[in-house]
């Protein structure tokens, strides 16, 4: 393990810092659809927000694909109360370049303030294949700007799910009811969430929204 986050960090092919989606939610809400990625992602896909699947193995590893090629699994490495760390391994397939793998370490910084929570990720990439590295490096202008909407993506989905969480009148109580999901996991939203627990019609009896 430690070779791997060495080999990103000393001699990444590139890397990218983005300034995410502000999102208005309490900090330790935003914290929790953080450490519930699945969550998150099946949320997404009612919202019709995003594609993501993501499978927990525990609390630390996740399978995950974004539904357009990319797949692979990721390792929370640091937990901290403002600041996560993670690294993946993934693959992604394309009609150009095929099959291309590689590794990123990504860290993600949390700023809490007056009711809004600023995130900002830093991610170093290693891309396994040479052919793909060189080309990154060189069209780092076109390259990095398709990396930084990738990375966005998550950032934007995310906050929008904890934004629909905290409206009480979308439908989110409603659907966490239903959705299939463990208890433990269950347990964790509805600590963020206490407006939640008090059942399905403590949000006013509304019915579940989907776009």
């Amino acid at each position: 393990m430690s070779a791997a986050v060495e080999r990103v960090w000393i001699e990444p092919t590139l890397s990218r810092t983005v300034d995410g989606r502000s999102a208005r939610v309490p900090f330790d809400v935003y914290v929790a659809f953080l450490d519930m990625p699945e969550v998150t992602a099946a949320a997404a896909r009612f919202r019709k927000l995003g594609s993501y699947e993501l499978q927990a193995l525990d609390d630390d590893h996740y399978l995950a694909s974004d539904g357009d090629g990319a797949r692979g699994i990721a390792q929370v490495l640091r937990r901290e109360p403002r600041r996560l760390v993670l690294l993946s391994r993934g693959e992604h397939t394309g009609p150009i370049l095929g099959t291309i793998s590689g590794s990123a370490l990504t860290v993600l910084d949390l700023e809490p303030r007056e009711g809004v929570v600023n995130p900002r990720l830093t991610a170093y990439v290693y891309i396994d294949n040479r052919v793909a590295a060189a080309l990154a490096r060189v069209l780092i202008g076109t390259f990095g700007s398709l990396a930084d909407r990738k990375l966005g993506e998550g950032l934007r989905i995310t906050a929008e799910v904890a934004e629909w969480a905290v409206d009480r009148s979308g439908g989110f109580c409603e659907w966490l009811a239903r959705e299939p999901l463990p208890p433990a996991r269950r347990d964790r939203v509805l600590a963020a969430l206490p407006s939640c627990a008090a059942g399905p019609d403590s949000s006013g009896g509304r019915s579940i929204q989907s776009p």
